[in-house]
């Protein structure tokens, strides 16, 4: 394995310890397949991911038989699943989507309370060199342009 290789990989582990990490906290959410906050066309709000979020996010994507993103033209989230309502990645969706609940649900995470998720996350993103989180469905279509959501360009 190249160092690139492997230090993407060592990142992306990191993502993964953070989303680990989150479910360690003992903040109660009672959300069953609500997907109310999967419609952000109606909330107004659109989970924003790092790159480490996004790469990872492809990779599951990418494992569940899809190379790019369906369409959404209801502005509820390319990643939930109409049929079932369920999330197409829920064991790899993103930080926003395991901290922002709707009001039947028990609401978001105080920001207070994942701050230091939030900056693990951020240094993930300035490892892999990202410029900030993007909103959803930018950051893991460009992702997907890659090989594998890797970091190496698809030839």
């Amino acid at each position: 394995m190249t160092t690139h290789t492997q230090d993407t990989e060592d990142a992306l582990a990191e993502v993964r310890a953070v989303y680990a990490d989150l479910v360690q906290r003992p903040v109660h959410r009672d959300c069953v397949l609500r997907t109310g906050c999967c419609r952000f066309q109606s909330t107004g709000l659109t989970p924003q991911l790092t790159k480490g979020e996004a790469m990872l996010a492809a990779r599951a994507v990418r494992a569940a038989g899809r190379t790019r993103l369906a369409p959404s033209s209801d502005g509820a989230c390319p990643l939930l699943l109409r049929d079932t309502g369920r999330c197409l990645i829920y064991a790899d969706r993103p930080f926003g989507c395991r901290t922002h609940f709707c009001a039947a649900a028990g609401g978001p995470y105080a920001r207070r309370e994942v701050l230091d998720l939030i900056r693990r996350l951020e240094a993930v993103d300035r490892r892999l060199g990202g410029d900030g989180p993007r909103a959803i469905e930018a950051a893991v279509a460009d992702a997907l342009a890659v090989s594998g959501a890797s970091g190496s360009p698809r030839r």
